[in-house]
């Protein structure tokens, strides 16, 4: 699983350096759309809730629409992708040793499931295989929109 999401990290990584702080900035010109930038920070805000609230009780801040509205400089986004990279397979470690240390985090999943559902079903293993479902779903969305972006 690390090994996945480290290739889904450098993939992310390399397509902002390569688009640069307006590139990856801009979002297509297509309805609904998002920054690279945007995406990454939401994979990031992803990762720190189901890894470092959820499983590591961390209680990391958390602002989930802020995420796809951010913009800044491309640097400080791979500063904290690198610093994600870092602190993620410790709370593996405490997801596959401990299990999940704060469950009353589960509020706010979408897509129908209800916080009741997740407290009652949520395992380690289905809480990491949600992190690495949405970082490559996420990775896939963030190489269609560079292209969109350099095609434009």
């Amino acid at each position: 699983m690390l090994d996945v999401l480290s290739e889904c990290f450098t993939t992310m990584a390399d397509i902002l350096a390569a688009l640069g702080d307006e590139l990856a900035n801009r979002r297509p010109d297509l309805p609904g759309t998002n920054s690279c930038y945007a995406i990454v920070n939401h994979c990031i805000g992803v990762v720190d809730y189901w890894g470092g609230s959820f499983i590591a009780g961390q209680r990391i801040p958390r602002d989930r629409d802020a995420e796809f509205t951010a913009a800044g400089p491309v640097a400080e986004l791979l500063e904290r992708l690198t610093a994600l990279r870092e602190r993620l397979p410790g709370w593996v470690e405490i997801a596959v040793t401990e299990g999940i240390r704060d469950r009353d985090l589960a509020d706010g999943i979408r897509g129908g499931t209800t916080r009741a559902d997740v407290l009652a079903t949520a395992t380690p293993e289905w809480t990491l295989l949600h992190i690495l479902h949405d970082i490559a779903q996420h990775t896939g969305h963030l190489e269609i929109t560079r292209d969109l972006l350099l095609t434009a």
